[in-house]
């Protein structure tokens, strides 16, 4: 009886371990092309599954050493395995391959081709258009060595050419306008860059979750924004949007040691 109640125990124990190691995974899918929405996720290990969203992304649960199954009609069908690296950054970046389709065999239509150049352009149909084409071109009856006079009296009949005074060049010219209108294109990138940084905030945490900024790298809420800008010296806002999202993971995670240093060294002063 004794017995019994310990295996009982040992395999609730390993039941809730197993559990505690399955954790939600997120992942992009992308190929040659860009994203690839509607793909069709599944676990293997677990019979779980989902979708990929309109850009791309997908959240599934896993444990270390699943493997997950990844297909679309228009892709080749790809296994990933949960590696050590994925189940600690709890993100995926996953390539897929455009399938490519071969035509077994064709028709070619008869045809009264003999091979022979000579013979093949008389059987040939012409066309309409190209022989309008070519008596329209043709001047071969056209005598170049006849002056017509009429030139010479169209010519003449022009009106004078009227002289414009040089000094009246930039007359009625508006520097106010000008630098007005400097001053408003500035002030409109100005905004769109400002708007540029604010979606990009929103969309990286949209992407990776709070808990990742948060729990994972320990970043104090109130100071996100401003880690933000501390790692954007490396540009991860252009590395963000050309899709490399596995090197902007990599650089937060880098510069989140030497950020929570230098806070230290400002709470010590």
């Amino acid at each position: 009886m004794i017995r019994i109640i310990g295996i009982i125990f040992l395999l609730l124990s390993f039941s809730t371990s197993s559990q505690e190691r399955n954790i939600q995974i997120k992942g992009k899918l992308i190929d040659s092309l860009g994203i690839v929405k509607d793909a069709n996720i599944i676990n293997i290990n677990s019979n779980q599954g989902t979708s990929s969203s309109n850009i791309g992304t997908f959240e599934i649960y896993a444990s270390q050493g699943d493997s997950l199954q990844i297909s679309t009609i228009q892709h080749q069908t790809k296994i990933v395995r949960i590696g050590q690296l994925n189940y600690h950054n709890k993100i995926l970046l996953i390539q897929l391959e455009l399938k490519t389709y071969t035509l077994d065999s064709f028709d070619l239509k008869k045809h009264n081709l003999t091979g022979r150049l000579s013979i093949d352009l008389k059987s040939v149909p012409k066309r309409k258009k190209d022989s309008i084409l070519k008596l329209t071109m043709d001047f071969s009856n056209i005598n170049f060595n006849h002056i017509d006079i009429r030139i010479d009296e169209n010519v003449r009949a022009t009106p004078p050419k009227v002289r414009v005074d040089p000094n009246t060049k930039f007359e009625g010219f508006n520097f106010m306008a000008l630098f007005s209108s400097i001053k408003s294109k500035r002030s409109r990138i100005n905004k769109e860059k400002k708007l540029y940084n604010t979606n990009f905030q929103k969309k990286i945490m949209d992407e990776l979750g709070e808990a990742y900024f948060f729990k994972n790298l320990k970043i104090p809420k109130d100071k996100y924004q401003h880690f933000l800008a501390y790692c954007n010296l490396l540009e991860i806002e252009k590395l963000y949007y050309n899709g490399r999202l596995l090197e902007v993971i990599q650089i937060l995670e880098d510069k989140s040691i030497t950020y929570h240093k230098s806070i230290r060294k400002k709470d010590s002063k």
